[in-house]
């Protein structure tokens, strides 16, 4: 379970990577994202080997798809929705937290909070590059022990 929750908040790294309120087409979030872990910083956990996080516009739904192997070799697998207005959101597949929520800074920066037994555990920070090819996400919280967690992820759009 332990090392479940570090690769899945490896995998929540891509939370923040959608903007509600803006039509897909017109959201730097929106599209297929690849971790490039060579230019990430992993303070605490390992790497997964590979992931990939796919964010869409379902009707009123923003909808974040993650997926990738894990370094022990075990499949990374969650998917997500948030009102496409904000706010609250739900798990909808996989994941080890109980709700999301989340806040638009501005056209390419969004704040995401992962929430556990009523309190937030995880709190990231997400900013696309002007020119929309590059995602940083940068975490901040705790694992299901209790120990922080401080990373610094970049992701490439596909």
């Amino acid at each position: 379970m332990k090392r479940a929750f570090l690769f899945v908040t490896v995998g929540v790294l891509a939370v923040g990577v959608f903007v509600p309120g803006l039509p897909a087409q017109s959201s730097p979030f929106v599209g297929t994202w690849k971790l490039n872990i060579a230019k990430s910083k992993f303070i605490s956990g390992a790497p997964p080997k590979e992931q990939t996080s796919t964010i869409q516009t379902v009707g009123d739904q923003d909808q974040v798809t993650v997926s990738g192997t894990a370094a022990d070799g075990s499949p990374i697998s969650f998917k997500y929705e948030v009102p496409d207005k904000g706010g609250a959101g739900k798990f909808l597949a996989g994941g080890a937290f109980d709700a999301v929520s989340g806040k638009r800074i501005d056209d390419n920066t969004y704040e995401t909070s992962l929430v556990k037994g009523g309190k937030e555990v995880l709190h990231i920070h997400s900013m696309v590059s002007k020119n929309g090819r590059t995602m940083t996400n940068t975490t901040k919280g705790t694992d299901d022990q209790g120990r922080p967690v401080s990373r610094v992820a970049v992701w490439e759009k596909q």
